[in-house]
């Protein structure tokens, strides 16, 4: 099987899913950032920090990055999950249990980052949810839309169960009061323990089920897409793609800005964490793939790409980095900058994965992480130097 089933080669990348992937990790990190140095879980950030230039961060955030990022991310997992059936099938290569294998050393890195790294890890969410992706790859590309959109909807009607808790994301004096203190200034030990308090509460009660139901449609918007080949004849479906650029940014928009003028509605807010966000990200991937398609946009997209092409190692490295930033092991700043410093510093780190990762891909097939993740998956030593 692994001689058959190779690793997929330059050649054969798509210059636009690279470029989207390396966008989606600049905003992950505009959204991760103040998890990073502060008690976000905890905290009110208008009353944490109540300067006007602070305000004007964060509302650039919530605007154009909270919530879009992660739809996006798990609507390429599912769109590369789908890649990776096609591919096997011209191999000969049965899908499920090869798939599975991937899946669970996604696994083993996703509970290391969420444990003995940082506490916001996504990748659990995703290698658990891609072993129920593996009971729909079959459908049609149509099918797969349908499904994909139905499933998605259903987090909406769970928000309102009562075993949902409206109040659990309310201001904690206490918590944050810990969590500076153990990060800050706390031993391994403490760090540990602080990490695995907020990873339990952001996974509370029946949310990371409705997490995970979001992620599993998303995934299959993503290998709907790649079945349907949308993204790859651009020419063929540029009219499409259009009407949903059109569409995800009107309706992205008018969903975001009812939350606005609504902020004490629990379903205005429902309503903008499950709608807003992949409405938004739908327009940023059709924007990109759309710019792709020319000359100015394919060079203003080529950084991006060096960043994207070693997705899983940044993602990565972006909580190593941060973490020994803000934490006692490293230089201790935690709970000690600003919102806007903490923006400025998205910025300034990302331009240096930039440089990085183009130095990188220079010399080498695959980053760090994915060539681990590539020998473990397919049994065999892949050439790592180019």
């Amino acid at each position: 099987m692994n001689e058959k089933f190779t690793p997929l080669l330059e050649k054969d990348r798509t210059m636009a899913i690279d470029a989207l992937r390396g966008f989606a990790l600049l905003g992950i990190l505009l959204v991760n950032m103040p998890t990073f140095h502060s008690p976000f879980l905890y905290l009110d950030s208008f009353t944490y920090w109540p300067s006007s230039m602070d305000q004007f961060f964060s509302g650039l955030v919530e605007l154009f990055a909270q919530s879009n990022f992660y739809p996006l991310f798990a609507f390429l997992f599912g769109y590369g999950a789908m890649i990776i059936v096609e591919r096997s099938q011209l191999k000969g290569i049965y899908f499920p249990s090869f798939f599975a294998r991937r899946l669970s050393i996604l696994l083993i890195i996703g509970c290391i980052h969420a444990f003995l790294i940082w506490n916001g890890d996504i990748l659990i969410t995703y290698a658990l949810t891609g072993f129920v992706f593996i009971l729909f790859y079959q459908l049609s590309g149509k099918a797969l839309l349908r499904a994909g959109i139905a499933i998605y909807c259903i987090p909406v009607l769970l928000n309102f169960l009562p075993l949902h808790s409206q109040e659990h994301f309310g201001e904690n004096p206490n918590a944050i009061q810990s969590s500076i203190e153990n990060y800050s200034n706390g031993t391994l030990i403490d760090i540990l323990k602080q990490r695995a308090t907020d990873w339990t509460y952001m996974n509370f009660e029946i949310s990371a089920v409705i997490l995970a139901i979001g992620v599993l449609g998303l995934m299959l918007l993503g290998a709907a897409f790649a079945k349907l080949r949308w993204l790859v004849d651009v020419d063929k479906h540029k009219r499409l793609l259009i009407g949903l650029l059109i569409v995800g940014l009107l309706f992205g928009l008018v969903a975001r800005a009812a939350t606005s003028f609504s902020a004490e509605s629990f379903f205005l807010m429902v309503l903008q964490e499950q709608f807003s966000g992949a409405l938004i990200a739908l327009f940023y991937m059709t924007s990109i793939v759309l710019m792709a398609q020319t000359k100015i946009g394919h060079k203003l997209l080529q950084p991006f790409t060096y960043v994207g092409r070693l997705s899983m190692s940044n993602y990565l490295l972006q909580s190593i980095v941060m973490t020994f930033i803000f934490y006692s092991y490293g230089l201790g700043l935690y709970g000690s900058i600003s919102y806007a410093t903490g923006f400025v510093l998205v910025f300034a780190f990302f331009m240096l994965q930039i440089f990085i990762s183009k130095w990188w891909v220079a010399r080498f097939q695959y980053g760090p992480i994915e060539y681990i993740w590539r020998w473990a998956t397919y049994g065999k030593k892949p050439t790592f130097k180019k």
